[in-house]
């Protein structure tokens, strides 16, 4: 936290010039992400070398420097991890880590890190009693799901243990999705979210009875003048602005905005000079989300422009590869433009090579075979003003005057845990997971999702049969809720739970009963030794591993996991969970891709679900798996909409892919 009462300013960087903007504009502190291990790896990010000298610079102006680890490790990279988290803390030495695999904080421990620990927004601490887990794993800093409104956050930080605080997204992109509770981009390719690689399919545009539209794609957050609430929220120690992918420009003129609504929030002048800096930021359209309880805001507006920056046109066809626009605004040397929709034909990105008047033309040339469409919109994403060329080439020197550290190569090797060795008569387990099981059917384990109205349905009797799934999400005002659902449960003798996410470990007593069984869910993202080592700490006695893992991957893990293993072998895999829905869509109801993907979606509790129309399925590789050492088997038997068409394609999902 910053040396007063005030929250920090915490700026991205996704490279050179747009983290000495940072610095320009007064961010207290940056967050940058490293060539790997990044969840912004579209981003240039840095090398350890120049980050060395840019962090030095930073703490010569008294500001902090995260740099973010917060991707899933696979079973085989933990090594690969642990030296560049070493080397990173011998030549960087930054302020804190940005963390969301469980087996991070371990490598960061074993390699004698002091600073600061923070929980990314991927690990999902979304109610109270998460927080009270942290300190035990040297945890300093929960970084919060950009869904909640002010009363949670509000909750929240009344529940934080001492050395606890929070970080709250002021200003940024919007996933439809909730983080780390998304695999749309994994399940259709292998290019995986959770590793820093999301191809965001969510910006397609969809089908929905005819009525083209993108669907699942957001506004941007931008809290402006409501962010002068969060002064108020004694824990809140970070207002955090999100875009590791935006340039200096942007960067400049968000962390110029929310610095004058955090230093002068009575001051009119202030606030509209600080409207004007974020109407200049080449965003997308702002959105207070569901920030106001008593005004919540629906971010998706399926018909309208949802892309970043600023139209500065419309594309002219004028012959064979070329085609025109004439600029609504002067154009600079060097600004970036970007034609079209990642999704539409001709889009590219291009730089301004001179100044353009308003009104003037510029010539645009595409290749290959895809034409653009005349009236292609053009989008000017980030500018080259002379001013802010000259403050960064100001601090280049400043940078250019500190010596580049001696790169030295790190010869750490991680210290696992000993593998699980299972007894041999240790059977192994299948079993399914319904929201409504056909009791009258069952006659041996089964699984049943947890919900708050439904827990009292299930016989007595059946009650210490079930496998008990927890949902992935449980908000702050559902928490009280759960508490009373398990501790009923417990009475009724439930013990057999599966938690989606470890720090659901907080809804049950410190003090269980030998016989109860508390087991990791999928949801927990586990991918890797030592964030089993972990979970065996806080009391789980198993966990059903990532559905995100490959087939190498997958066989790998249980001759390295101290815990034994299971999987989601079949059954209607999740492309995500979300907290909001575009008015126009309803649920279940079928809608296409221009891929001919069919998805659609549920709602249960709190959590909209978006499924798509096939299954993941591994049956077909149960020996492999068995041979590798699982011993727990999942089927999830998720209910189908009549009018759903099923589609018939491999559901592997990243078997034969792999994670990407």
């Amino acid at each position: 936290m910053t040396s007063s009462a005030r929250p920090e300013l915490l700026a991205p960087a996704g490279d050179r010039a747009s983290f000495l903007a940072a610095l320009a504009a007064g961010a207290d502190a940056v967050y940058v992400g490293l060539k790997h291990f990044s969840a912004r790896m579209q981003a240039d990010n840095f090398s350890i070398t120049e980050l060395a000298q840019l962090t030095e610079l930073a703490h010569k102006k008294s500001r902090r420097v995260y740099v973010a680890i917060n991707t899933l490790v696979k079973p085989d990279e933990i090594d690969k991890a642990g030296r560049l988290i070493d080397r990173t803390v011998r030549l960087v030495a930054p302020d804190a880590f940005i963390v969301c695999d469980l087996g991070v904080i371990e490598l960061a421990r074993q390699v004698g890190f002091s600073g600061e620990i923070h929980v990314s927004t991927l690990a999902n601490i979304s109610h109270q009693r998460n927080l009270s887990l942290l300190p035990a794993l040297g945890v300093q800093r929960a970084v919060l799901p950009r869904e909640l409104n002010v009363d949670e956050i509000r909750a929240m930080s009344e529940a934080c243990p001492d050395g606890v605080t929070l970080e709250t997204f002021v200003h940024g992109a919007l996933c439809h999705n909730i983080s780390g509770r998304c695999y749309w981009s994994s399940f259709l390719g292998g290019k995986s979210g959770l590793r820093g690689r999301c191809v965001q399919p969510c910006r397609r545009v969809y089908e929905n009875k005819g009525q083209k539209g993108r669907y699942f794609s957001c506004l941007d957050l931008s809290l402006d003048v409501l962010a002068k609430t969060l002064l108020t929220i004694k824990n809140v120690s970070a207002w955090k602005i999100e875009g590791r992918k935006k340039g200096p420009h942007y960067v400049y003129h968000t962390v110029s905005a929310y610095k004058l609504l955090r230093d002068e929030p009575g001051n009119p002048d202030a606030k509209k000079q600080a409207l004007s800096y974020l109407e200049q930021s080449l965003g997308r359209p702002g959105t207070h989300y569901s920030f106001l309880p008593q005004k919540p805001k629906n971010p998706v507006e399926a018909i309208k422009q949802t892309g970043s920056g600023m139209v500065v046109g419309r594309l002219s066809l004028s012959g064979p590869g070329k085609a025109s626009f004439s600029p609504r605004i002067g154009l600079l040397p060097g600004d970036i433009l970007r034609i079209g929709y990642e999704d539409e034909p001709g889009h590219q990105v291009i730089r301004s090579p001179k100044s353009f008047p308003k009104g003037g033309r510029f010539d645009v040339r595409y290749q290959g075979r895809h034409r653009p469409k005349s009236g292609t919109q053009v989008f000017l994403i980030d500018r080259r003003e002379a001013d802010l060329v000259s403050i960064v080439d100001s601090m280049q020197a400043e940078l250019e005057a500190i010596p580049k550290p001696q790169n030295k190569e790190s010869q750490f090797v991680a210290t696992l845990p000993a593998p699980f060795k299972s007894p041999r008569k240790m059977r192994s387990l299948t079993y399914d997971v319904w929201r409504n099981p056909p009791l009258d059917r069952i006659r041996t384990d089964f699984g049943m999702w947890l919900a708050v109205g439904k827990g009292h349905s299930l016989p007595l009797t059946r009650s210490g049969q079930a496998w008990w799934w927890l949902p992935p999400i449980i908000w702050p005002n559902e928490e009280n809720e759960y508490v009373a659902l398990t501790d009923l449960l417990l009475r009724r003798g439930a013990r057999k739970f599966v938690l989606n996410a470890p720090w659901q470990r907080s809804l049950f007593p410190k003090h269980l009963k030998k016989e109860t069984q508390l087991w990791a869910g999928p949801f927990c993202n586990t991918s890797n030794a030592l964030a089993l080592k972990v979970l065996e700490q806080m009391g789980f006695c198993g966990a059903i591993v990532s559905p995100e893992l490959s087939q190498e991957d997958l066989v790998s893990l249980p001759t390295k996991s101290p815990l034994p293993l299971g999987i989601v072998q079949h059954g209607r895999w999740p492309l995500g969970l979300s907290r909001t829905l575009a008015m126009d869509l309803k649920h279940h109801m079928p809608l296409k891709s221009p891929m001919n993907e069919v998805c659609f979606t549920a709602k249960h509790g709190q959590n909209i679900w978006i499924f798509p129309s096939w299954n993941l399925d591994l049956t077909g590789k149960s020996r492999e798996l068995e041979r590798a050492g699982y011993s727990v088997y999942i089927h999830l038997r998720e209910p189908t909409p009549k009018n759903v068409p099923i589609s018939e394609r491999p559901g592997l999902f990243n078997w034969e892919v792999g994670l990407i």
